[in-house]
């Protein structure tokens, strides 16, 4: 106990070793819903979702791991939402590019963070990427997010003549996809604990009952990593995905990390004078995790902002995210009851997540309009070319280009002129 109050200076920061590991009981239960979610989106990009289930949580032990020991905070990382419908929608079956390809373009990414991070240029970049296409393109991720469950859960399907319709709600599927859906938004409304883990398995347990699934069991020895690991294709990421693919995937876990971990860390009340003493630490942390997780077999990983539940039952160092890493670990053993999962649960909470996710609209400038108008191009093209890479490109294209009409151009920096640029020689040259 002693060593464990020194190491992570429990009285310095007013807590103590119970308390630091029911946060990360807390943590864990808030965000264990993902070893559900991420192999059901990385299988349909044919990826082998048991060994991806082994991945996911490996990625997240280690990830969490390193932020506790190495950066001292109470934040837990795994493979995160919008990057894995990155990967799976867009770079895969969007583009036609193999899984293979894609996570050496997630293990560059990671690369260039790391960089980033070393050499402390994080902030020269975020403070050159304009605030409205930041919080626009959370928002577009989620409105992608959002069309992506309502068609697993059968609530929207294709249409010919309309494009998209609504489903036949007569089904079990949708129908217990929206009961699970209400279940997620009351249960956590009412502060319960693992409201959308407790939604998505309160369905799974209604699919044997309604949905014709079948119980494979609970636990057993965790399945093979080997169809999966160290399978990235680095090479093939550079020959064809730098401009789509690897700058988009960098942006957003730039952005994403940087967001989280400053919001999470605020709440705890672990800033000083605005700023984390130890960002660089908690980006480096994330920063490899994203790196581990290409080579296990998993889209990017990043800090969830659903450590902020942990912080809100007192968890305040990183003994709090080693908590989360060992349960994590002791994940690996229920492979059969994530295998059993069904589209249609664990589409409510991606649903719950993306609407979680507009509220990040209330920061745009919307009596700007070369503001809000960029803004509102970069979340809407993401849905409805179901391609979150084209929603950033128009995004920063319509941003340079009303500033400069407008007359405002001395407002766009020369990091924003540069990524538009490149998007448009893309668009351009090379086709979609």
């Amino acid at each position: 106990m002693q060593f464990l109050e020194r190491y992570f200076k429990l009285k310095d920061n007013g807590t103590n070793v119970r308390t630091e590991l029911l946060a990360g009981l807390t943590t864990f239960l808030t965000m264990a819903y993902i070893i559900f979610v991420n192999p059901s989106i990385l299988g349909d990009a044919g990826m082998p979702k048991d060994s991806v289930f082994v991945a996911t949580c490996l990625a997240a032990a280690i990830g969490t791991l390193i932020m506790g020991l190495y950066a001292n905070y109470p934040i837990a990382l795994a493979p995160g939402m919008g990057l894995n419908a990155y990967f799976s929608y867009t770079v895969v079956k969007g583009m036609g590019m193999s899984w293979e390809v894609a996570l050496g373009a997630v293990f560059i990414s990671g690369c260039l963070f790391i960089l980033v991070s070393l050499f402390k240029v994080r902030e020269m970049i975020i403070n050159s990427i304009p605030p409205a296409l930041r919080t626009a393109i959370t928002v577009g991720i989620g409105l992608f997010l959002a069309i992506i469950s309502l068609k697993s859960a059968g609530v929207v399907v294709s249409n010919p003549a309309t494009i998209i319709a609504l489903g036949d709600l007569h089904q079990a599927a949708p129908i217990l996809a929206i009961l699970g859906f209400f279940i997620i938004v009351a249960l956590d409304r009412l502060e319960v604990p693992g409201a959308i883990l407790i939604g998505i398995l309160t369905i799974t347990v209604a699919s044997f009952f309604f949905g014709g699934n079948q119980f494979n069991g609970i636990v057993s020895t965790p399945p093979a990593i080997e169809p999966t690991l160290f399978k990235l294709d680095i090479m093939g990421a550079l020959s064809i995905g730098i401009v789509n693919v690897v700058l988009v995937f960098f942006l957003v876990e730039l952005f994403d990390a940087t967001g989280t971990l400053m919001g999470v860390a605020n709440r705890a009340g672990l800033l000083k004078d605005g700023k984390m003493e130890r960002m660089n630490k908690a980006l480096l942390a994330d920063s490899t995790a994203i790196a581990a997780g290409a080579c296990l077999g998993t889209s990017s990983t990043t800090a969830f902002v659903e450590s902020a539940a942990g912080v809100q039952a007192g968890g305040r160092t990183g003994l709090t995210a080693v908590a989360v890493a060992l349960l994590f670990l002791g994940s690996l053993f229920f492979a059969p009851l994530a295998h059993t999962v069904p589209p249609y649960a664990t589409a409510p909470a991606l649903l719950y997540v993306a609407c979680l996710m507009l509220r990040e609209l209330t920061f745009i400038d919307w009596d700007d309009s070369t503001e809000s108008i960029p803004a509102a191009i970069t979340a809407l093209m993401m849905p409805f070319t179901y391609s979150v890479a084209s929603g950033v490109a128009f995004g920063f294209i319509t941003y340079a280009v009303l500033k400069l009409l407008t007359g405002k151009g001395k407002q766009v920096s020369v990091v924003a002129y540069i990524i538009a640029a490149i998007f448009l020689f893309k668009f351009i040259y090379l086709g979609e």
